[in-house]
């Protein structure tokens, strides 16, 4: 009466593995969904390139490898669109591009800076750099990193207000 069963080793992904690839096309498939997009492998495309065009960091970087990017060597954008066309879970389409191309699930998003109680002055010059680099700024003419403080508590307020009011120290 017992059922025997094979067992093969999963190739599903470990929680928090793929971080990037299942986020990013979780969120594109979402947007697909609320565009009202045509669920055809064409449609998908396009608007994979469009979203692609956009992508900043390690999204960008995904993008260059399934070749979404005018820079990209190999294109391998079939092994998207195709699957989610057929509304393939993003986690099942992750694990046939790391299959593909291993550094895909190498990437991770940077942790996130709580701009509201963290002390801008025990940062690194280069994380403050990051954090003018997310919101598409620069600091021309930074030398010194009080240059940058100063930048990031100028723009603040733009970027994240919230952050901005919480923080008591401006």
């Amino acid at each position: 009466l017992g059922v025997v069963y094979s067992v093969k080793p999963s190739l599903a992904l470990k929680e928090g593995e793929c971080e990037v690839c299942v986020t990013f096309f979780g969120k594109f498939y979402q947007s697909l969904k609320d565009k009202d997009v045509q669920f055809t492998p064409a449609e998908i495309e396009k608007e994979l390139l469009k979203t692609c065009k956009d992508a900043k960091g390690k999204e960008n970087r995904l993008c260059y490898y399934i070749g979404a990017t005018v820079d990209a060597a190999t294109k391998i954008i079939n092994e998207v669109s195709k699957p989610l066309s057929s509304h393939v879970p993003v986690e099942k389409i992750c694990e046939k591009l790391k299959k593909k191309d291993g550094q895909i699930c190498d990437l991770r998003y940077d942790k996130q800076v709580d701009l509201s109680t963290v002390d801008l002055k025990k940062l690194k010059v280069k994380d403050l750099k990051k954090i003018l680099e997310e919101w598409g700024e620069s600091c021309k003419g930074c030398a010194e990193k009080s240059d940058f403080i100063r930048r990031i508590n100028e723009l603040m307020p733009q970027y994240a207000p919230s952050a901005a009011s919480a923080r008591t120290d401006l």
